[in-house]
């Protein structure tokens, strides 16, 4: 195998953005309602308990779709979304319909993905987000100014084909026009990132991590920039 890296793929969630702060999340939602004020949750239920939830608000939404069907298509995603929130605590159906609607502003890039992929490029490594999600990020990216960085952005639910199916991985490789044994997949999930591994593509997983920086200086000491 070739010791060179043409290309990196990058995951989107938890690897090159943070879920954010939950509560601001939930002012998000409350202020996409155009309600003003202290924020009243549904039975008095404080605020802490909704922002906990939200945390592991796609774990909880395991129990209804424990293949992750959602990241497929864009409406079974807001449905399964919706569903899910049916449960969440002090969360009303208007709350749990803003709260998906501003689901990408509470996203945010961790402080180490610009300069990274910013050296990447620098560099003439090709660069791709690769990412099992039933919504748009290009906004985000662009948000983030990460957008300009990417070479290309290969969304599950629009390509019909989610990690770690082989296809996913191979349908990026062709789109930054290198073979496996010259990329590098990253990512936080051994289960869905790891499938790049049955290509030959070498692969870096990064746990979740608390805070602004994620690690991701890493990657650019396994591709020597």
């Amino acid at each position: 195998m070739s010791t060179r890296i043409d290309a990196v793929l990058f995951d989107l969630h938890q690897t090159l953005v943070d879920g954010g702060d939950a509560h601001r999340w939930v002012d998000l939602a409350w202020a996409h309602l155009g309600r003003h004020g202290p924020v009243a949750l549904r039975d008095g239920v404080p605020i802490a308990d909704l922002a906990a939830w939200l945390d592991d608000v796609w774990q909880h939404a395991a129990v209804i779709d424990s293949h992750g069907e959602r990241d497929l298509d864009g409406d079974a995603h807001r449905q399964v979304f919706l569903d899910t929130a049916a449960s969440a605590p002090g969360v009303d159906a208007e709350l749990a319909a803003a709260l998906y609607a501003t689901l990408p502003d509470a996203l945010t890039a961790y402080d180490d993905a610009e300069p990274v992929l910013a050296a990447l490029r620098g560099n003439g490594v090709r660069t791709a987000v690769l990412s099992n999600i039933g919504f748009d990020v290009r906004p985000l990216l662009e948000r983030s100014g990460l957008s300009a960085l990417l070479d290309t952005v290969v969304l599950s639910f629009e390509v019909g084909v989610k990690k770690p199916d082989p296809a996913i991985f191979q349908l990026t490789l062709d789109r930054l026009e290198v073979p496996p044994e010259a990329a590098l997949m990253v990512g936080d999930s051994w289960r869905d990132d790891g499938g790049a591994a049955a290509l030959g593509v070498r692969t870096l997983v990064l746990p979740r991590t608390r805070g602004p920086i994620h690690g991701l200086d890493a990657v650019r000491r396994l591709v020597g920039t």
